[in-house]
């Protein structure tokens, strides 16, 4: 099967979605099926074969007014001339705005699929406007875009999320959700035994801390939706009275304002992303727990990623995160309020360390895996080109 991916989110400087595309354009050969990616770029067009197989198609394309990491889609016909070219199975459409309407006008006989990695009205109008309105009355005043969704999705075979939380939150606002496909981290890559007391300590030391303190995670781009002031406010709380520190691994649009916030944070840090993968897995595992402050986080990528190196978690009730938090190894606490995260922190840590950590090393032996994810994703692909009187779908 050939799935060709019209994807703005994915930048080679991009978060969640740049290391799922990597890993499901591997493990998408591996399954003798392929996936293209078209890609915009600020550069000339140019094309990336990938050793492992797959392509990505880099178009070029401006950049994306309030995150220069990435690009916006706008002209049709450098889209549709080369879905023309590459005669797929499957063309997915990962952004509602441009690449949506673009898919769902283009004449070609793949079958079209919207696939959600996230949801524009939780993480911005819901956003923008908490305090002022009711979330009923703010997707009201933004019905407009809710009907906009339903329009183009018409044009589309399926509807597909990338989990059950988003499915949930587009369920409720009346659009059809056709299947929901739970993301999953890399087998084997994320592990508790990857802990390391040493790498432990010293991050501790760099936040003023001794090795019987505790130490807090925070993994995610630094993006007004992830609610980091909030989850330091938090931190800060619970630190007036508890030996507690956290490291934040990131980057993106917030940073300068971050690093001003936690200038007189001693037991704060924030960090660059660590793309070595070895390093990066270690420092997982050897933190005491995952702290996350996003509401509208789509999946919860970070939350599996956390709880396949044995961490217990601390996340709002809300979101994809929530979604994986069960009571045997985490915490939670009411979304956007940072006493109630305080209080969350406050009683993961007042828990019997060893039968937490137990509890959180039994669920990572439970996380799903991205090669469940895909080869449930290409099953459900082929029943829609069968339904079509497709047949078997090409395999290369």
């Amino acid at each position: 099967m050939r799935v060709v991916d019209v994807n703005e989110f994915y930048s080679p400087t991009g978060g969640g979605v740049r290391t799922y595309i990597d890993r499901k354009m591997s493990i998408m050969a591996d399954l003798g099926h392929e996936l293209v990616v078209l890609a915009p770029t600020r550069d000339d067009d140019w094309i990336e074969e990938r050793p492992g197989g797959g392509t990505i198609h880099w178009i070029k394309a401006p950049p994306l007014v309030v995150d220069k990491n990435y690009g916006m889609f706008w002209d049709a016909e450098p889209i549709t001339s080369r879905l023309d070219a590459l005669g797929a199975d499957v063309v997915e459409a990962s952004s509602p705005w441009r690449p949506a309407t673009i898919v769902a006008d283009w004449q070609g006989d793949a079958v079209k699929i919207l696939f959600a990695h996230g949801d524009n009205m939780a993480a911005y109008p819901l956003r923008w406007f908490e305090g002022l309105a009711s979330p009923a009355t703010i997707e009201r005043a933004f019905g407009w875009y809710t009907r906009r969704m339903d329009d183009r999705l018409e044009h589309y075979d399926a509807f597909v999320t990338n989990g059950p939380a988003l499915a949930k939150r587009f369920a409720a606002r009346g659009h059809r959700v056709d299947a929901s496909m739970a993301l999953g981290i890399q087998r084997g890559t994320f592990s508790p035994d990857l802990r390391d007391e040493g790498l432990r300590a010293a991050l501790l030391a760099q936040v003023g801390l001794p090795p019987q303190a505790h130490l807090l995670l925070g993994m995610g781009r630094h993006h007004p939706e992830k609610r980091w002031p909030m989850v330091i406010d938090a931190v800060e709380r619970a630190g007036a009275d508890l030996p507690v520190g956290l490291i934040l691994l990131g980057d993106g649009i917030e940073r300068r304002a971050l690093a001003r916030r936690v200038e007189g944070s001693p037991h704060i840090r924030l960090f660059r992303p660590v793309y070595d993968r070895d390093r990066f897995t270690r420092i997982v595992a050897s933190a005491d727990a995952l702290i996350h402050g996003s509401d509208v986080e789509p999946f919860g990528l970070v939350a599996a990623e956390a709880l396949a190196s044995g961490l217990p978690l601390i996340v709002p009730d809300e979101g994809g995160c929530f979604e994986l938090a069960e009571p045997q190894f985490a915490e939670t606490y009411k979304a956007r309020d940072a006493k109630s995260a305080a209080e969350a922190i406050h009683r993961l840590f007042a828990r019997e360390p060893r039968i937490l950590r137990a509890a959180a090393r039994h669920a990572a032996a439970q996380v799903r895996t991205d090669v469940d994810h895909a080869r449930d994703l290409m099953a459900y692909y082929q029943t829609l080109i069968d339904a079509r009187g497709g047949g078997v779908a090409r395999t290369g």
